[in-house]
């Protein structure tokens, strides 16, 4: 990327109108600051060192001062082929991206030869570093003059757990943001509610307008980091022969074919069973956070062996969400009987969903680039389809041609179920009102009649649909109490 000197900079005053990257060795809070620069807990941070392998990209802010803020894993000295040597040159990335660099020590634990030498590294960098010492809480520490041998000038106390010192750090990055970034009015360097600049919802916002959300799941080492960097055109996130090398749910910022995409690549599920480490439990919970706020889900399925239980039961989740779902079998160039190992996995999903009859089935190889187009095809397909609105008439004279083809059933007082009126209430996933006598007397199966009609009529396969049956109300009821 290239480096822009600061007083060339005429940007307007948006979110990240700079770039900081936060570095330094394992465990020294480096997940903590993020979350507090960025106003919520989106990366994982636990005791235990190196859970951060991939570069993550959040919005940051201190008061009025907005920025892009990059959490890394921690400086390890470690050899090229190593996932370690693989997650250093993600970090070596983020410095060479960012417009400033914040080197984390720990005050606590003072400096140490680590410290020392990727201090070393960074003054050979081009990008302006600071240094900062975390863990200060209360009190100012010895390690502040010890620090004085790194070489990186004064180390800025902060504690980003209890969000201490972030005066100090607004004054120490103020200098590197563009003129218009910052207000020239009153501003005691307090620090303010920061912005969060992760969700991307606009409720108002037309559809095209907003960033799809897609998700990327399934099981441990299936392919979906090596799927998301073929998706995107670069090593944006660590691979390797390694199951579970993906820890964080990472967000990345994409366009494709002019189409806003919010991709997020997710680390690998296992049966519930298995999971007893504490770092994989928080991992799984951010899986299946990104589920729940993804529009459209890609569970990535091995071609070598297919739609187990437990990719069955990631598939149900997204369903039950009410999430567009898209199965994609990777590896498939290492296929030899295609035709039945896709008979196989049709009949599967024909089973297993039901509910959701008709979901998509793509073929492909993240490693070498087939199909990958086919599978972004498929993604558009069922997002239009999964935000398909249907006329009310259209509607209604659907439900008189259906229940004249098919009456309901007698209730179970032995009356007649009537099905008066119809309509759409929502959209993404479809979901329908259903006015009628006796509604809790209609048994599963004539809804599962309906439903199907549904997808017949107005071409609703392969999304979850939602009805509602309601009670019409009585006019002659007396409301007055």
């Amino acid at each position: 990327m290239a480096r822009r000197s600061r007083t060339s900079r005429t940007a307007a005053a948006t979110p990240g109108a700079f770039t900081v990257a936060i570095v330094g060795r394992p465990n020294v809070g480096k997940s903590t600051l993020f979350n507090r620069l960025s106003g919520r807990r989106v990366a994982l941070v636990h005791d235990r060192p190196g859970v951060t392998r991939d570069r993550r990209i959040g919005q940051g802010a201190i008061a009025d001062l907005s920025f892009t803020v990059i959490d890394t894993a921690g400086f390890e000295d470690a050899k090229a082929e190593t996932l370690e040597g693989r997650m250093r040159r993600q970090t070596e990335k983020a410095v060479a991206d960012a417009d400033v660099v914040l080197m984390l020590v720990d005050a606590r634990a003072g400096i140490t030869p680590f410290d020392e030498h990727f201090a070393a590294l960074l003054r050979k960098s081009r990008t302006p570093v600071i240094l900062v010492a975390n863990k200060c809480e209360g009190a100012v520490s010895s390690a502040l003059l010890d620090a004085y041998r790194l070489g990186l000038g004064d180390a800025l106390p902060i504690s980003a757990e209890h969000g201490e010192g972030l005066d100090g750090l607004y004054r120490a990055l103020a200098p590197f943001a563009p003129p218009e970034t910052v207000d020239d009015g009153d501003n005691d360097g307090a620090p303010a509610p920061v912005v969060d600049g992760t969700a991307g919802d606009e409720e108002s916002a037309d559809d095209e307008s907003r960033p799809l959300q897609l998700a990327i799941v399934g099981r441990p080492n299936s392919g979906k980091s090596t799927l998301v960097n073929r998706l995107i055109g670069e090593e944006r996130v660590l691979t390797g022969p390694e199951p579970g090398v993906t820890r964080d749910a990472i967000y990345i910022d994409w366009t494709h074919e002019g189409r806003l995409i919010r991709l997020v690549d997710t680390a690998g599920v296992r049966r519930r069973a298995r999971i007893t480490d504490a770092v994989e439990k928080l991992s799984v919970t951010e899986t299946f956070d990104a589920i729940r706020l993804a529009e459209v889900v890609v569970l990535l399925v091995d071609a070598e062996s297919p739609l187990d239980n437990q990719e069955m039961t990631l598939a149900r989740h997204a369903v039950e969400e009410g999430r567009a779902l898209v199965v994609a079998v990777n590896k498939w160039d290492l296929v030899k009987n295609r035709n039945e190992v896709l008979a196989e996995m049709k009949i599967r999903l024909g089973e297993s969903l039901a509910q959701v009859r008709g979901v998509p089935l793509v073929t492909l190889s993240a490693k070498t680039g087939a199909g990958v187009e086919t599978l972004m095809k498929a993604v558009f397909k069922i997002h239009r389809v999964w935000n398909t609105r249907v006329g009310t008439a259209s509607l209604n004279r659907w439900l008189g041609s259906v229940t004249a083809a098919h009456p309901p059933p007698l209730s179970v007082h032995k009356q007649r179920i009537k099905l008066r009126f119809m309509s759409q209430t929502k959209t993404r996933p479809p979901t329908f009102a259903i006015f009628s006598t006796r509604a809790g007397d209609l048994p599963d199966a004539y809804m599962r009649y309906l439903t199907n009609g549904l997808r017949d009529a107005f071409g609703l396969d392969g999304v979850p649909i939602r009805i509602a049956l309601r009670k019409p109300k009585n006019p002659y009821a007396d409301d007055e109490k």
